[in-house]
């Protein structure tokens, strides 16, 4: 018999007097609304040494509608929160009772590569009625998440929050804490998403540019600008390929309408762990009325930085201290980057209270910027003689392949680690950028890089092709292949014009900004449109690892490398 995990009749229980909070089958108890807190007793995550974990099918239900391809982790979206120590072994026992194989990858933990959890990189795969048992030490603390990396199952809700309590005291000084995992849920099944996808790269957008559009105003570019797109067969609108036209935004695996609602007492310090788990949308967060202190970025401290919104890119973590004074209602506000919906919850003294969500705002486009024309606006200077060059092979080195999967090569890409990301250039208040981050403790390995490597991010978007200098996963591409201990920099060069989260499994590295022996350490990061990120690499992990879009659609459709770390032993490679 299939279950629904129904948080709509959750939520009328709760109301009426709060026997909801008893059906512990529905939602882990830190995921349901009127959360107290981490610390509080009800929050019950999973913890100790042995941990048994079970992959499932289960019908999920939002907004009064039924899903049949839901997969859950012990029946339950998000899964259920994993708490641990730094310092302690970590066992989990994983059971598979999916018809197809599945895994879990622990993103951003530090591990042997045979623990990772990616199938045919590190380990083979957890097959239909087996069970595999993952086995580590713990090294590091922080905020962090764990998901499937088989098939598309992270889009079906394969993905819960895991959090490491350091083992000494913690830098962080707060009261109560709350995780927000953030996520895009879709009715439509994963494979005839991609389906569309590779149909018409643009299926999803309903946001496209239109001669009413520009009629009305609502169109800020320029006649030249607008011809340019046209010459490129692109649409400027086109900032996410699944959009509100798939996708409902949750909050913790409640909707806008369910409204999750996290409890704090006036005045209290209140630490939001917040993760992107979504598989395809980059969120902007805001809490109207709250300033927000950034303490960590994935996973790691960082020196205290206030804002009033940051981007949150997909699998990325940010920790934010929050302090509400007054006896009354915040919202909480996750706008998908192309503005088409949001995620919305609420932060209260108590139950029931709430405010009106603001409306949606109006929604950015592209600029010759984002094309990679560079400097600081990208309008001038480049005209038709840039537009030309658009696939021109010289624009590239000799390992970058530019055929049918490559239908751009941005012209003069910028570092862009000083943009607050699409949309919130003029937002009017204060936007967290990757320059703003500086680690709180000196970085470990101080060495100058002895080697650097380029990395084109490519793609052709109409036909929805994905890839690493124009080399797609599927097409048998060599490892990138780096001597153990190694210290490399690494520079990603984005040739299209979406924004691509890169992530690299294993290890964490140092974001090149202006915080020189303090560059904030991670393990993913933005690479917006026409733009370049460099990172600093110590090689220190050996094995295979996995290096991706964490765009999951762009993923699968072949934006992935391995990252071949060797000697493994100290023996020749």
């Amino acid at each position: 018999m299939t279950i629904a995990l129904d948080r709509r009749a959750l939520l009328r229980a709760a109301a009426l007097g709060g026997v909801g909070f008893g059906l512990s089958g529905l939602l882990p108890a830190w995921a349901r609304t009127g959360s107290h807190g981490l610390a509080a007793k009800e929050s019950r995550p999973l913890s100790g040494e042995e941990i048994a974990l079970s992959i499932d099918s289960r019908a999920f239900v939002v907004d009064g509608r039924t899903a049949h391809h839901a997969v859950t982790v012990n029946g339950t979206i998000p899964g259920p929160l994993l708490r641990l120590r730094e310092g302690q072994r970590f066992r989990a026992a994983v059971t598979n009772h999916l018809d197809e194989d599945s895994s879990i990858h622990w993103h951003g933990l530090i591990l042997p590569f045979h623990m990772d959890g990616v199938p045919g990189v590190s380990f083979p795969g957890i097959r239909p009625g087996e069970t595999f048992v993952y086995d580590f030490p713990i090294v590091q603390a922080g905020t962090y998440w764990y998901h499937s990396h088989s098939g598309l199952q992270e889009q079906q809700g394969h993905y819960g929050p895991l959090v490491i309590d350091p083992a000494g005291a913690d830098p962080v000084a707060y009261d109560r804490e709350h995780v927000i995992v953030l996520s895009d849920w879709s009715f439509m099944h994963p494979h005839m998403i991609m389906a569309r996808l590779k149909q018409e790269g643009h299926f999803f957008n309903r946001q496209q540019q239109s001669l009413a559009r520009t009629l009305r105003g609502d169109n800020p570019l320029s006649a030249e600008e607008r011809a340019m797109f046209a010459r490129m067969r692109m649409d400027p609108s086109d900032i996410a390929d699944v959009g509100a036209a798939a996708y409902t935004f949750l909050v913790n695996g409640h909707s806008p309408d369910e409204n999750w609602t996290g409890l704090f007492r006036p005045g209290e310090r209140v630490r939001l762990r917040i993760i992107n788990a979504a598989a395809m949308t980059i969120f902007n967060l805001r809490i109207p009325g709250l300033a927000m202190t950034v303490v960590n970025a994935d996973g790691l401290d960082v020196r205290p930085v206030e804002v009033d919104e940051f981007q949150i890119s997909v699998a990325e973590t940010y920790d934010v201290i929050v302090r509400p004074e007054e006896d009354r209602a915040f919202n909480l506000i996750a706008e998908s980057v192309d503005r088409g919906g949001m995620a919305r919850a609420t932060l209260a003294p108590r139950l029931g209270m709430a405010v009106p969500p603001p409306p949606l705002r109006p929604r950015p486009t592209l600029s010759m910027r984002d094309m990679g024309m560079g400097g600081d606006h990208g309008h001038h200077g480049h005209g038709d003689h840039g537009a030309m060059r658009m696939r021109d092979k010289s624009l590239v080195p000799d390992h970058v392949k530019v055929g049918v999967g490559v239908d751009m090569i941005a012209p003069a890409p910028v570092d862009r680690t000083g943009d607050p990301g699409l949309g919130l250039d003029d937002v009017g208040h204060r936007c967290l950028t990757y320059r703003d981050l500086a680690a709180l403790e000196p970085n470990p390995d101080t060495r100058p890089p002895t080697r650097r490597i380029e990395v084109h991010l490519t793609g052709n978007m109409e036909r929805f092709m994905w890839s690493f200098d124009g080399q797609r996963f599927s097409e048998g591409v060599e490892p990138i292949r780096l001597e153990r201990d190694e210290r490399v920099r690494v520079t990603l060069i984005n040739n299209t014009m979406m924004a691509h989260p890169i992530h690299l499994h294993g290890h964490f590295f140092e974001v090149v900004n202006d915080h020189h022996g303090h560059h904030p350490r991670k393990h993913t990061v933005n690479v917006l449109p026409g733009g370049t990120v460099t990172f600093d690499l110590t090689a220190d992990a050996p094995g295979d690892w996995a290096f991706h879009c964490h765009l999951l659609f762009h993923m699968h459709a072949g934006m992935m490398r391995v990252v071949t770390v060797r000697p493994m032993d100290g023996a020749a490679a």
